[in-house]
């Protein structure tokens, strides 16, 4: 007993060591090492057994019980079997003897080291480990940790980690829920008999003024005036150890529920009692009510534990999509139940509005209940909806009070979410169900409205100014603010409204854009002329104030407007005609006034507040034009042959908002938006008149006149892509006879020409030995023209044969000076970077414009320049801009090789050879996944689109099964290609591994890539060892589902030789496991062909294959295994 003794001192004095601020790190090593050697030795456990009964320090437990679960988890099989008799035996003594003095975390941890135990032997060597936590349940004095006990026991054996085999995590699951109807019928007694013994004690309150109306209400509900009656007694005062037991109680359903199928063991009592307890979220965070002659009752957040605690049991239970048939009237009693709950915490009382209720109830049980809402209506309101006493109205009406009285923008924006999953669901009700489309429309309707009117009230300063004035509109969270993503997610509710009653939405949004509209045109009386320019003479505090709330809502409704412009166009153009022109027709002239009188560039009494707003309204107001650019086109179709001056005359308004704001003078914010507007208006409306406006034909000459101002880079590629498409693009609704293509072709050729005047002087020897500061100047003319040609070759790319051909004609003196100039920047990654992103654009879309020999020109060119130096230059030395550089040049390879013809199949042995043998070899042992992606991709389009460069298939073949294996070409390029697919998948970059497994089963299913005889001969079973290696390794675990149906795919070419020779040779290769081990493991792999069943057995070897290393290695030294 000494040494014991002894052993403790020594211990308690390194744990104070170990965790003393003074102590080094180099020491707490050694104190590591040593404690872990001592861990390991034989019979270690004995002296920690001594330590947990006789020390007091924290730290001295929690290490000896560490000991016990790594010798419980890890060597087990290699203990005694005397010992183990010991251990379980002592343990649960110790844990009954001290669970009251120790720290919970100690008792909670001694709790999984006894359950640990139970998951290695229940029910064989310790058969009374259930019936213990049962009793121990059951005896008032043990309840709470017989609580415990079970929760652990849930958590530790009904998911158990991989460190058990298949079949004993099969059988563990069984023998739960074989006890789960016991455990719940335990678990009601608890809280049934809690809540009984205080619902009699708790003093009856002087009868609600609102407890009639209230009553009535819920008996309709829930059909049984006794249940709405018991529902409305009042929540009972519960003293600390009641309320601990309750929470353990609930945490243990959470969980419990969490795996349990939905059965008949869910009894009406348990959810009854669920809800009872579901109740204590609703009461005030403030109010402490004391026990009637008895302590006080705990404080009012742990009241509201409880509550979180009954729903997060009632979300298990309800995020369950599969429902038995005999559970859906268990369903309705729980939403019955939860309705009720809803209904307490929306209804108003004397002096409290909901929303100063929800206030002062706990976040977390909002949100849980919030959740609770969501899983309702996108699991369950399908089935609900059918059940005639439900009654939905009544539900969407109290759901609208719960979300408009919401306390926080989180919880407000939570709400909208669950609005939009019901409008989803009510569109696509609408949809498969045409014949009743009104009778379900008008049911709704009533909801719909006011939804749609308080979405819109919820979004205007005027109504809402001090939570709107509590967004963050500057700091950007996933590319938007706080301020966008709550107007956007608003507006999502209008457009889903809007597609539902078109008419109602649109009766309710134009009146009060209209009126915030009148605002904003009457400020022109208040614009005076100063010394300095134009002023807008609006000074006082409160009318800044006014017009600030103003311009904030009209631009919000602007922005609403636009959204809605889908909805007016298609099927519904002629129904909704006059409404989208009274629009259009008002946004015509709200831009033409604010360019007009420039109120831009007005002086304001608060600068910093009234300029961004008035610059922001006039740019919403060009973005909601453009927003209707497919409803002008549309009427322009309608229109074009007879009476069109109606649509010419606001094309012509709309351009002459539109050309002044193109100048760099105008705010950036502006001018893009004017920009964006122009293309739409010559990119998707394409008036055949709208070249001959004087407005725009002052534009053309302003962009390409030599003295022209170049406009910031994004202004001037969309000015340039405009002025260009007008000329490329076909008019609508012509034909070929009146397009006047001699005429475009020749303003085309003198616009390009004139953007380029510059760039076309470049020559390349002069490039070479520029002064530094002159090369600055090159780079940047460089960069700049080629962005505005790529952006007008993206913008024609899928057009008609004739736009692309005048496109290629007008550029092609550029492209040749662009060639011309490669060479002479490879060495600046920069300038490459661009050059191939324009030639990557033209491969893509002027290819067959480029003509062969110039194609073949330019891919030659580029061979020539990327030697094997300069690919390791770019991707060694020049960090990502060098990486870009060589992607972009193998995007360009990809579309050479999926170019249909013979034309360009010359190339292709120089492509393959410098993808193995340039690229392959400088990237292969790299971590880093720059090129990688796109050299497979390569190789993947290389053999997609090229199958006959290796495997020369007649179609004879393919049709006479009988006939010879197809003959194979370029062998060794083939089996190269397939070996780095193979490598790819050894690295831990799972995306490239996910790419790439898709790139091998697509060319199975395309081209029978596993029924080769090559694959299937020499590669087949490298690859499902390497992917069986993966899945043991888990180092791709993400991708199982993928692996395993590969593993499949390969393994069915040939299943004979799958079970009789590799599963043989795989499990023999195995190290880390003995020969009975591997038998079994053999044995368990069932020889079925199906596709679940032989996932389900390689899933199965990989868990087990992994637990047995696991038991092994664990083992001490000379262990006998049976």
């Amino acid at each position: 007993m000494a040494s014991e003794e002894a052993s403790l001192r020594a211990l308690e004095s390194l744990m104070t060591e170990f965790f003393h601020n003074c102590t080094s790190n180099e020491r707490k090593r050694e104190i590591e090492e040593l404690l872990n050697n001592f861990a390991q030795q034989i019979g270690a456990w004995r002296f920690c057994l001594y330590f947990l009964s006789s020390t007091r320090n924290d730290y001295v437990m929690m290490y000896s019980l560490t000991v016990f679960e790594n010798l419980i988890n890890k060597m087990w099989l290699g203990v005694p079997s005397q010992d183990k008799m010991e251990i379980r035996s002592c343990l649960p003594k110790l844990l009954l003897a001290q669970h009251k003095t120790l720290p919970y975390f100690i008792r909670n941890k001694l709790c999984k080291v006894i359950v640990d135990i139970g998951r290695q032997d229940w029910p064989m060597f310790y058969h009374d480990f259930f019936t213990n936590i049962l009793q121990l349940i059951q005896s008032p004095a043990t309840t709470p940790l017989g609580l415990i006990m079970l929760k652990t026991t849930s958590e530790e054996l009904a998911c158990p980690r991989e460190d058990l085999c298949v079949a004993r995590k099969e059988e563990l699951r069984k023998l739960l829920l074989e006890q789960v109807q016991t455990v719940l019928g335990l678990l009601t007694g608890i809280l049934e008999s809690i809540w009984d013994k205080h619902s009699v004690t708790a003093a009856t309150p002087p009868p609600s003024p609102t407890s009639g109306e209230s009553g009535e209400l819920l008996s309709g509900l829930l059909q049984s005036p006794g249940a709405a009656k018991l529902l409305s007694q009042p929540v009972p005062a519960l003293e600390g150890e009641s309320e601990q037991v309750c929470s353990l109680a609930l945490e243990c359903l959470a969980h419990l529920f969490s795996w349990i199928p939905l059965s008949s063991s869910i009894t009406p009592s348990l959810l009854t009692a669920v809800f009872h307890f579901a109740r204590f979220g609703c009461a005030a965070r403030g109010r402490k009510p004391r026990a009637p002659n008895g302590p006080a009752a705990p404080p009012a957040p742990e009241r509201a534990r409880l509550g979180v605690l009954a729903m997060a049991c009632v979300n298990e239970l309800m995020a369950k999509n599969c429902v038995p048939l005999e559970f859906e009237e268990y369903l309705l009693r729980v939403f019955q139940h939860a309705f009720y709950l809803l209904q307490k915490i929306t209804r108003e009382h004397n002096a409290h509005s909901v929303r100063s209720r929800l206030e002062e109830l706990d976040e977390s049980y909002i949100e849980k209940f919030t959740d609770f809402l969501r899983l309702f209506v996108s699991v369950h309101l399908r089935r609900i909806e059918a059940y005639s006493q439900f009654p939905v109205v009544e539900f969407l009406a109290l759901l609208f009070k719960y979300t408009f009285h919401q306390p926080t923008h989180e919880g407000y924006f939570s709400c909208l979410d669950i609005w939009t999953l019901f409008l989803d669901y009510l569109t696509s009700k609408i949809k498969s169900r045409l014949a009743d489309r009104e009778a379900v429309l008008s049911r709704y309707e009533d909801a719909l409205v006011l939804l749609l009117t308080e979405v819109l009230n919820r979004i205007q300063f005027r109504y809402n100014q001090a939570q709107l004035e509590e967004l963050d509109d500057e700091t950007l969270d996933d590319d938007q603010t706080e301020w966008q993503r709550y107007l956007r997610q608003s507006l999502e509710v209008v457009a889903k409204v809007m597609e539902l009653l078109p008419t109602h939405a649109f009766s309710t949004l134009f009146p009060v854009l209209q009126e915030n509209l009148e605002v904003y045109l009457g400020l022109q009386q208040f614009v005076v002329t100063s010394g300095t320019g134009p002023r807008l003479n609006i000074t006082a505090e409160n009318d800044c104030r006014r017009l600030h709330c103003s311009l904030r809502d009209l631009s919000s409704l602007l922005q609403a407007v636009g959204r809605l412009a889908e909805y007016f166009t298609g099927d519904v153009f002629a129904a909704r005609f006059n409404d989208a022109l009274t629009v259009v027709e008002r946004l015509v002239k709200v831009t033409l006034y604010g360019s007009q009188i420039k109120l831009y560039n007005i002086e304001t009494a608060v600068p910093s507040v009234l300029k961004p707003d008035l610059i922001d309204v006039h740019a919403q107001s060009l973005a909601a034009l453009q927003a209707y650019a497919h409803w002008l086109a549309q009427f322009y179709g309608e229109v074009q042959r007879h009476s069109p001056q109606q649509f010419v005359s606001l094309i012509s308004t709309t351009l002459e908002a539109i050309t002044p704001l193109i100048s760099c003078k105008v705010q950036e914010k502006l001018l893009l938006s004017a920009c964006h507007l122009l293309v739409s208006l010559a990119t998707t409306v394409r008036p055949v008149f709208l070249i001959s406006i004087p407005a725009l034909q002052k534009l053309f000459t302003r962009v390409t006149e030599p003295s022209a101002q170049r406009l910031p880079d994004k202004a001037q590629v969309l000015v340039c892509r405009a002025l260009s498409n007008l000329l490329l693009l076909p008019w609508p609704n012509l034909p070929e006879s009146e397009q006047q293509w001699a005429e475009r072709s020749t303003n085309h050729a003198s616009l390009i020409s004139a953007l380029t005047r510059d760039y076309r002087q470049l020559k390349p020897a002069a490039s070479l030995h520029h002064r530094k500061l002159q090369l600055e100047d090159t780079k940047v003319l460089i960069q700049q023209t080629l962005a505005v040609l790529q952006d007008i070759v993206q913008s024609v790319s899928g057009e008609a044969t004739r736009s692309r051909q005048i496109c290629y004609q007008s550029l092609q003196e550029s492209v040749q000076v662009s060639l011309a100039l490669f060479p002479a920047f490879i060495h600046q990654s920069d300038v490459t970077d661009e050059m191939l992103s324009f030639f990557l654009t033209l491969f893509q879309g002027l290819r067959v414009q480029m003509g062969v020999s110039f194609t073949e020109q330019i891919i030659q060119t580029f061979l020539n320049m990327f030697t094997r130096e300069q690919l390791a230059e770019s991707i060694l030395h020049e960090g990502s801009t060098g990486c870009r550089v060589v992607e972009k040049f193998l995007k360009i390879l990809q579309v050479v090789v999926q170019e249909p013809g013979q034309v360009l199949k010359p190339f292709l042995p120089s492509v393959i050879s410098l993808c193995m043998e340039q690229v392959y070899p400088i990237i292969a042992e790299r971590s880093s996944p720059d090129v990688k992606a796109e050299l497979f991709e390569l190789l993947f389009r290389v053999l997609h689109h090229n199958w006959r460069y290796f495997f020369k298939s007649s179609v004879l073949a393919s049709v006479q099964r009988s006939l010879p294996e197809e003959p194979m070409e370029n062998e060794a390029q083939f089996s190269a290609i397939m070996q780095a697919f193979g490598q790819s998948f050894l690295q831990p970059d799972i995306h490239l591994f996910k790419q790439n497994l898709f790139y091998l089963e697509t060319l199975n299913t395309k081209q029978k890539l596993y029924h080769k005889k090559i694959f299937r001969t020499t590669m087949l079973f490298q690859f499902i060892n390497v992917l069986l290696q993966v899945l043991v390794h888990k180092s791709h675990d993400l991708l199982q589902e993928e692996i395993g149906i590969a593993t499949y795919n390969m393994a069915s070419v040939d299943f004979d030789g799958f079970y009789s020779a590799f599963l043989p040779e795989f499990l023999a290769s195995c190290d880390g496991v003995d020969s009975n081990q591997k038998n079994v493991l053999g044995r368990n792999f069932k020889m079925d062909r199906d596709l679940p069943s032989f996932t389900q057995s390689v899933h199965r070897l990989v868990n087990d294959l992994r637990y047995y290393r696991l038991c092994n290695h664990s083992l001490p030294p000379g262990t006998v295994k049976l």
